[in-house]
């Protein structure tokens, strides 16, 4: 799911909105029924990190949700890098309104805003190579395209949404399969529109799937040696066969390992080892 399916785009935002909300809030805010209905506010969002902001249209259909008549002025685009102290963005109407939609709407803002900071600091680290960088589907339950919307906005591409818009080929797939021949032939035949990629642990494993044909290599847990001497044997045998190297990435280490010129990188951490980005509301009400 991308921005540019706008339509699906915002059913999806305005579900996965609904859905948390019901989990917060549930059939009533109690502590918010404590301030008198007609009390107004204004609120001030701001960073107290530096990060790239990502996850507006989910801010802004939280308070949607909750009250139409909530207005809010942004300071920072989306995907834009927020320094520390930065003023994000200002929320008014009703106190109440704020207060009940304040954790779910900075809950989307904080994670996806981390998701989508983590994904620029390893593109920004291969800056000027050939390699582009994927996330992978170890991703929060429930908000999946959630976070590879925010990986979009960090600057790098999404590898497949599930198990039904791709093949990936893995060893237990191998092994209950008839080895990597037969299961690729199974694959590649009746699936000649969708990726077909799989994983490869050795270099004779990867020259035995490059001469038997993919879309793509998954090259797990190459030494730098390794994945260069992977990307040899392409070279000599498909080059028209991408490779991607998994496992153990780092910002330390990821430079070297697109420097071997493997086509991809795919990243587990983006999306599984998430930090939320600390954001704060400053609340304050208004006279009259």
């Amino acid at each position: 799911m991308t921005s540019q399916n706008q339509d699906g785009f915002a059913d999806y935002v305005a579900d996965s909105v609904t859905v948390a909300l019901a989990e917060d809030v549930g059939p009533g805010d109690l502590t918010a029924e404590l301030v008198p209905a007609e009390q107004r506010a204004q609120a001030r969002v701001v960073a107290r990190e530096t990060c790239i902001l990502c996850g507006r249209p989910w801010f802004d259909e939280a308070f949607a949700q909750l009250d139409n008549s909530i207005h809010i002025t942004w300071n920072v685009a989306e995907g834009e890098r927020v320094h520390a102290d930065e003023l994000i963005c200002t929320i008014s109407g009703s106190a109440r309104s704020i207060l009940t939609g304040e954790r779910t709407a900075l809950n989307f803002l904080q994670l996806l805003s981390a998701t989508a900071t983590a994904t620029h600091a390893f593109v920004d680290a291969i800056s000027g190579t050939r390699t582009t960088i994927l996330d992978t589907r170890k991703t929060i339950p429930g908000l999946r395209l959630a976070q590879k919307y925010a990986v979009q906005i960090g600057g790098a591409q999404n590898h497949r949404i599930g198990l039904h818009d791709a093949i990936l080929i893995k060893e237990n797939h191998i092994a209950s399969g008839g080895g990597i021949r037969n299961i690729l032939k199974s694959a590649l035949q009746p699936n000649e529109n969708i990726l077909v990629e799989i994983e490869v642990e050795t270099l004779d494993e990867t020259r035995e799937a490059l001469q038997t044909g993919a879309h793509r290599l998954l090259l797990d847990n190459f030494s730098n040696d390794g994945l260069a001497a992977a990307v040899q044997l392409r070279d000599d045998i498909a080059p028209d066969i991408d490779l991607e190297a998994s496992g153990g990435i780092t910002l330390d280490n990821i430079r070297s390992i697109a420097a071997t010129g493997v086509d991809y990188i795919s990243i587990g951490t983006l999306t599984k080892d998430v930090k939320a980005i600390d954001l704060s509301m400053q609340f304050e009400v208004q006279d009259g």
